[in-house]
């Protein structure tokens, strides 16, 4: 089973997006979710950097530069999704990579308190 390091740049995006309201609060992830196609085109105009950004799981031993670095996407790559959080924290806690999980459900609670979901 892969393992995963939290990616900071990526919880710092989040962060500022959820700050600057750049969010959805109510999405069916599974069909929103950026697919292969999508990331293509995103990486066609943006760095790694860039779309790293938007992965808050870093597998370890992986090479940067190639998407199987990038795990637990939370965003269309325009706005985070709460649906993405979601799926982040359980997708994480399933597989026990506790600090994914932690990472995901901080985000979902600051988000939530963001948007006045109480």
């Amino acid at each position: 089973m892969a393992k995963y390091e939290v990616n900071d740049a990526a919880v710092e995006n989040a962060r500022k997006l959820i700050e600057a309201r750049q969010y959805v609060l109510d999405s069916d992830w599974g069909e929103v979710q950026p697919h292969a196609d999508d990331q293509n085109a995103f990486l066609d105009k943006h760095s790694w950097a860039e779309y790293a950004a938007w992965h808050l799981g870093l597998t370890d031993g992986a090479n940067d530069e190639t998407k199987a670095r990038y795990a637990f996407v939370f965003g269309d790559f325009r706005r985070i999704h709460r649906t993405a959080l979601i799926a982040s924290v359980y997708r994480a806690s399933e597989w026990r990579h506790k600090k994914v999980e932690l990472a995901a459900h901080d985000l979902l609670q600051l988000l939530d308190a963001k948007a006045g979901i109480t």
